[in-house]
């Protein structure tokens, strides 16, 4: 049975749709069965794993609105072991159109248990926002991984996710833990990432992973591209460090 980790932070910016496809990569790279599915009515993810938008037919979008099955929507990617559910712009309107269905903080939940047993690891990319997708996202996880962007408001906000997670745990999710926090866009060249990095490890003692994800010329481009960094740029510091975090990953 997978285990699904949903990427979130309110603030965008921060690395979640990067992570969540060069993660998805790094694990299908190491032998594990994965999946990303794309929450983000952006679809950054989407193209990010060379998916042309334009083309689909199902998203996301509809299976949430429970017009059709998971099965209907996987995509295979350029990567052997590497699947995705995309996002579409239909996928803007869902928060409204959410609010007026039965159950609808379970809805992603009860479509990823007709999947579930056919990966070893989902990752769901969240929307930059705290709205049902994500609390969707938070239902149907058993951990949440959360970017923090070296800079000097790094932790602002941090509290009001803490706060949304510890929400869902009360109402939704009572099993839903912490699978880490990833520091992202790091330079250790630098004053501001040194310092970033010695107040998140403070405040989130013991639950920040090893590896940096370092601020990169490559990580930026690959999308662009429709590859991951391992594929773009397979020996640069990002794909080892994304790598590195597959690994952290796999050893819990």
């Amino acid at each position: 049975m997978a285990k699904v980790i949903a990427l979130a932070n309110q603030k965008g910016g921060v690395g979640k749709t990067t992570t969540a496809v060069n993660l998805g990569a790094a694990l299908a790279h190491l032998g594990c069965k994965t999946l990303v599915v794309d929450l983000d009515p952006q679809g950054n993810a989407t193209i990010g794993l060379g998916v042309d938008r334009s083309k689909l037919d199902f998203s996301v979008y509809q299976i949430l609105l429970d017009e059709v099955s998971p099965q209907e929507v996987i995509l295979p990617t350029r990567y052997p072991g590497l699947f995705l559910i995309p996002s579409t712009i239909e996928l803007a309107g869902a928060e409204i159109e959410l609010v007026a269905l039965v159950s609808r903080e379970y809805r992603l939940q009860e479509a990823l248990k007709e999947i579930k047993s056919g990966f070893d690891f989902v990752l769901l990319d969240c929307p930059p926002s705290l709205g049902l997708l994500t609390i969707n996202a938070m239902t149907a996880a058993d951990s949440i991984l959360i970017p923090i962007q070296c800079e000097f408001y790094a932790l602002e906000g941090v509290t009001q996710l803490l706060n949304t997670i510890n929400l869902v745990r009360r109402r939704l999710n009572p099993n839903l833990e912490l699978e880490g926090v990833l520091l992202t866009m790091f330079d250790g060249r630098t004053t501001l990432s040194q310092d970033v990095e010695r107040d998140v490890r403070s405040v989130f003692e013991g639950k920040v992973f090893r590896a940096n994800i370092p601020r990169s010329v490559r990580l930026a481009e690959a999308p662009s591209h429709g590859k991951s960094i391992l594929d773009y740029e397979p020996h640069s510091k990002g794909a080892q460090a994304y790598l590195t975090l597959a690994k952290e990953v796999l050893e819990k």
